[in-house]
């Protein structure tokens, strides 16, 4: 008798009802139970901190020139405040356009061959900052770490939803994403230990900058050097899938498998238990132990749900023609400005807090708004996923962000009060980087196919369009008045952030009905069908496929996108798109 058998016959009622009659089977859910907590131990202590540590520098590269700049960078290369607003947006543009692009791509190669490779080139694009003379490098600099960086984020947190079910993803990627946070604070602490060790006192005249290295170079080369030597480590410490996994061994492969295939077929069932009643409870312990039901049946893509490899036309057309992506992405902008906003400009808001001149302390400073905004991140993921709720959280961190950010821009700028708005500036931080986490997980959470489900967070990186909104939004003018302008734009901008995701759960919740509504009509043979082949009584139009076919028909150009297209509209509906899917809120 098999072991899969075994453990659906130990998780079934008739089985539970003569346990103690039984204690093989007994031994046997144990067993099961220690196999679950070892295989995601394992997960959790090789493979998720190896990604922090690639987000960590992914980060550090994206803010080191905030640091730098409190240094006197552009001022030691002969360059003007805003020409640092100008390279910022720079490498916004370029990071924002790429996103579907690197996506894709890294969909397409896989991460285990994409991602570090990005990130060698980057590194040693990090790295030649340090000998930056002209306008020109910086830009060309700035503008060429964008396009690598692009996709970066939407490969490696697709890449990671391939290890975890859904309702295990939000807290690990809070870890992930929470290096954003922890990348802010080292990247202050890191300044500060190289700003201590290489004192910003050298003169103004050419030739005695030349003599000597400044701060912000060690500065550049130390977080260029590091991440070089973590891109080439990548290539041998990512396995491609949980099945080809180095630290797992032959039976936690199997079971690391077989979990993630039957926790997104169980999310293309009608009979989803509502949050909140036994059924779900009982269905979260089971998870929660490793109880799962080896013997529902897989989803039509089978082993593809685990690839990190593969996509489809289908995956393409059907993500660029989601209606929900582009609420979601309109979320994810006006979300996410103070996110990059400090990224970059929170050592300058800073600088007027000490008396010092000394670059290093105003570095310092940041780090402990970074850390409140770690643990808050974490406490809410936390209480995402114990409750499977992930909208409500999201409008809890923004209020969160309202609360600090109406703070800032009430409490006067004198130095006076320089420990009250220190602390404002705590609060708001600790809401920052809520919703960019939890809205990424809800979009794995509610795609099954990887493929769309990649091209989707490609997509959602859009949202990285912020980074050029903060960049004109924080102008060097208006660092004399203590950013009290740019507070407020970022205020209304997370209020109407606050606006569309309300917006948002009220569509889902709309949505689920009209399903419902649906599936009332049809009898159960059309339901299976639906469930597991997408092929039910409702018919598919695919009408702005069909028009865009039509049209490049009649005028005989790009033949082969004609054939893209019709391939497209090949088979059934796919996950979220079948009428027995139910969005989770």
């Amino acid at each position: 008798m098999s072991a899969q058998y075994e453990l659906a016959r130990a998780s079934s009622p008739s089985a539970n009802a003569n346990t103690m009659r039984m204690p093989l089977h007994h031994q046997e859910v144990q067993r099961h139970s220690a196999l679950h907590k070892r295989t995601l131990r394992k997960l959790d202590f090789l493979l998720l901190p190896f990604l922090a540590l690639l987000f960590l520098f992914n980060s550090l590269d994206k803010a080191n020139i905030g640091n730098a700049e409190s240094a006197h960078f552009t001022t030691d290369i002969g360059l003007v405040g805003s020409d640092l607003n100008t390279a910022v947006a720079l490498f916004f543009a370029f990071f924002v356009a790429l996103q579907p692009v690197g996506a894709a791509l890294g969909r397409r190669y896989g991460m285990v061959l994409w991602v570090p490779s990005c990130m060698l080139l980057w590194g040693i694009a990090t790295a030649l900052h340090t000998w930056v003379r002209t306008r020109w490098q910086l830009y060309v600099l700035r503008a060429i770490i964008g396009c690598l960086e692009a996709g970066f984020y939407p490969v490696t947190v697709s890449y990671l939803s391939l290890f975890y079910t859904r309702f295990e993803f939000g807290r690990r990627l809070s870890l992930f994403y929470g290096q954003a946070a922890v990348g802010g604070a080292l990247g202050g602490i890191l300044s500060y230990v190289v700003f201590s060790m290489f004192p910003d006192d050298h003169g103004t005249g050419e030739l005695e900058y030349k003599s000597r290295w400044q701060n912000w170079q060690v500065l550049f080369l130390v977080e260029g050097v590091l991440t070089i030597i973590t891109a080439i480590v990548g290539y041998f410490w990512l396995p491609h899938s949980v099945e080809t996994a180095w630290f797992l061994a032959p039976a936690e492969r199997q079971y690391a498998s077989s979990r993630i295939i039957q926790d997104r077929s169980a999310q293309l069932g009608s009979d989803i238990p509502k949050p909140g009643t036994m059924q779900e409870e009982r269905l979260h312990d089971e998870e929660s132990r490793g109880l799962l039901n080896s013997s529902r049946p897989t989803t039509s893509a089978g082993k593809e749900v685990i690839d990190e490899r593969g996509l489809s036309p289908h995956d393409i057309a059907s993500a660029f023609l989601s209606p929900k992506i582009w609420l979601i992405l309109a979320c994810n902008i006006f979300s996410a400005i103070p996110v990059y906003a400090f990224q970059v400009f929170l050592p300058l808001v800073l600088a007027p807090f000490t008396e010092s001149p000394n670059p290093a302390l105003v570095n310092l400073l940041t780090a402990p708004p970074y850390v409140c905004g770690a643990i808050t991140l974490y406490m809410f993921a936390d209480y995402s996923d114990r409750h499977r709720k992930r909208v409500m959280p999201i409008l809890v961190g923004l209020v969160v962000m309202i609360v600090g950010l109406t703070l800032v821009v009430s409490l006067p700028t004198t130095r006076t009060w320089a420990i009250p708005r220190y602390f404002a500036l705590n609060v708001l931080l600790a809401g920052t980087f809520i919703a960019s986490p939890l809205t990424v997980a809800w979009i794995s959470g509610n795609t099954p196919s990887p493929g769309k489900r990649a091209v989707l967070l490609g997509i959602n990186g859009w949202g990285n369009l912020a980074g050029i909104i903060s960049a004109l939004i924080f102008r060097p003018k208006y660092a004399e008045s203590g950013y009290i302008v740019p507070f407020w734009w970022t205020l209304v901008c997370v209020a109407a952030a606050a606006g569309l995701y309300v917006l948002f759960w009220r569509n889902l919740k709309a949505q689920n009905a009209k399903r419902r509504e649906i599936l009332r009509g049809w009898d159960d043979e059309e339901v299976e069908r639906e469930k597991y082949s997408g092929r039910g009584p409702l018919e598919q139009d695919h009408r702005v496929i069909r028009m865009a076919i039509t049209t490049l028909r009649k005028s005989r150009l790009l033949p082969w996108v004609v054939e893209w297209l019709e391939e497209a509209t090949q088979g059934g509906r796919e996950g979220d798109e079948r009428i027995t899917f139910v969005y989770g809120l």
